[in-house]
């Protein structure tokens, strides 16, 4: 099952596609415009977004560019014309596939389940080294410069996650999404789990060696220099 939202200014045949993927057992979110649409994407990531051209607030190429300037989001732009030149334009512009209307059911889970899957990040490495640290992800164990971490589920989770990104700046609506599967939630948590952390690490916010805090940003693990 995966998170689909679809934008769709034409009331039927957004209840149409709306219904087919609920039917293949997909949670689906809609969005009638473009401006909705990035909102969504911003605040509340889905899984691959299926995005009529056809939209009353900007052009189907403007907002699959902005959505390329929000999200990595696998994107199937759904549009009337059958035109060669058209289609390669949004391919390069950023659509991972597309459809041309009408469609059927079956067309349209096929075109999304072949996008879902090259999505698919690869499985984690089994052992991440980071500097002295060694999170191994299949086995949940951590161990800094020799010694084993004790940490809890959630602990292991926010450094595991962070580990396979070392060097990367990952931000807090990021963490929510993927380690809290929250859409919402208050920044203190992370501070809180971020804090315990660095204790177990080793470390404090004033005197980071592991976790950098780069401030309105987000968090970056990465090995002491």
């Amino acid at each position: 099952m995966a998170t689909v939202l679809v934008v769709e200014d034409d009331e039927m045949v957004r209840s149409a596609i709306i219904h087919e993927l609920a039917r293949r057992r997909h949670a689906v979110r809609s969005a009638g415009c473009a401006l909705d649409a990035l909102r969504e994407i911003s605040q509340r990531p889905p899984d691959a977004v299926v995005l009529d051209l056809g939209l009353p607030d900007l052009d189907g190429a403007e907002a699959l560019r902005m959505v390329r300037g929000v999200s990595d989001v696998p994107v199937i732009v759904a549009t009337a014309r059958d035109d060669e030149a058209e289609i390669v334009r949004l391919l390069e512009a950023g659509a991972d596939d597309y459809l041309v209307k009408p469609f059927s059911g079956d067309h349209l889970g096929a075109r999304l389940d072949a996008v879902l899957r090259r999505a698919r990040p690869a499985a984690p490495p089994e052992a991440v080294r980071v500097g002295g640290l060694v999170v191994d992800v299949n086995r949940r164990e951590a161990v800094l410069d020799g010694g084993p971490i004790s940490l809890t589920r959630r602990e292991f989770d926010l450094l595991a996650y962070l580990a396979v990104r070392a060097d990367r700046v990952v931000g807090r609506q990021e963490l929510l999404t993927e380690v809290w599967r929250q859409a919402y939630g208050d920044d203190q948590t992370i501070d809180v789990h971020l804090s315990w952390l660095r204790r177990k690490l080793g470390e404090s916010a004033a005197r980071p060696r592991y976790l950098h805090t780069v401030r309105g940003v987000g968090v970056m693990l990465s090995a002491p220099r």
